[in-house]
């Protein structure tokens, strides 16, 4: 499936719920957000049906996403059931980790196959402070039960905030000496909640290089992934970076996105979205519906002129 620029359309990220069992700075505001009512998300039949359409169409690599998606209800069984389709080549997932460590069994035998966790700090008290009350030590635990349940490579996605946890790069890089395990530095993205955070906490991902000088870089094997990956010299695992806002990767993406609502969003960073919920109730053509979508996905964002967002994360999928 190719959109009107010629670039293969084949991953899908899922946001199965706004909901979120942190409250991040960078991500929504202090009270938390208004939540969905159950009427108004997509049931996990429903999606299934969207899904099926989507991998008939060339998808073959599905994100799970949220808010926080381990707080779903049927997220096991629906991952159980998105495994058995024909074409579907990697199931992944984003979390905080919070919940990690009672499901990454589960979630192993399900299907999925690696993970993505969220971390900015190694320090408990600076963890407990950019979630709001989070347990930093939960999310250790999550790690390694997910190492043991070998839902690997595990990615650490790490994003970089000026004032907070630049002083912790190299401690972050060093979890790769030992662990075969990346970690992946990401600008502060000014979306939503996050537009006037990171107006003064943004900090470029050029600060890791001068952080940690000896890290040499290395070939990514995956042409779409928005990361440049470098490695220590002796580091079991790789240190990517990611650019959105300093260096764009938007001819290479591959990637749309399908909200807990039921809207497609072709670029993360436009508010451009597009009904399929309704569609899918009136039982339309979802498969021209989407075909024709894909025909219109943005060439790339703006970010560099300023031009945000308005939703938060959260109801977007991370």
């Amino acid at each position: 499936m190719k959109d009107s620029f010629g670039r293969e359309i084949n991953y899908l990220r899922i946001s199965l719920t706004d909901r979120c069992n942190l409250r991040c700075e960078y991500c929504m505001p202090e009270k938390g957000v208004d939540k969905l009512q159950h009427e108004d998300i997509l049931t996990l039949e429903d999606m299934f049906e969207l899904v099926k359409v989507f991998v008939e169409l060339g998808i073959n690599k599905i994100r799970l996403t949220g808010g926080e998606p381990l707080v779903r209800l049927g997220v096991v069984d629906f991952i159980s059931k998105i495994s058995n389709l024909n074409g579907i080549k990697e199931i992944t997932m984003t979390t905080n980790g919070v919940l990690l460590k009672d499901y990454a069994q589960e979630l192993k035998k399900a299907g999925l196959n690696r993970i993505n966790i969220s971390l900015d700090t190694l320090d408990k008290d600076k963890y407990k402070e950019i979630t709001r009350g989070g347990d930093l030590y939960k999310v250790l635990d999550g790690i390694e039960a997910a190492r043991e349940a070998g839902l690997t490579p595990i990615k650490i996605n790490t994003v970089l905030i000026g004032g907070f946890n630049e002083d912790e790069i190299p401690k972050m890089v060093n979890l790769t000496r030992e662990h075969n395990m990346d970690v992946r530095f990401i600008e502060l993205m000014p979306i939503g909640e996050a537009a006037a955070f990171a107006s003064h906490k943004f900090i470029p991902n050029s600060k890791v290089l001068e952080s940690v000088k000896v890290l040499k870089r290395v070939e990514n094997e995956d042409k779409s992934s928005p990361a440049t990956y470098f490695k220590l010299p002796d580091g079991k695992g790789k240190v990517g970076i990611i650019n959105p806002i300093s260096c764009k990767f938007c001819s290479n993406c591959n990637r749309v996105r399908l909200t807990s609502t039921g809207k497609l969003k072709l670029c993360l960073h436009s508010n451009r979205e597009i009904d399929l919920r309704k569609p899918l109730k009136n039982k339309e053509d979802i498969k021209t519906i989407i075909s024709d979508a894909i025909l219109s996905k943005e060439e790339e964002h703006h970010l560099e002129d300023k031009k945000y967002i308005t939703r938060n994360m959260n109801q977007i999928g991370g």
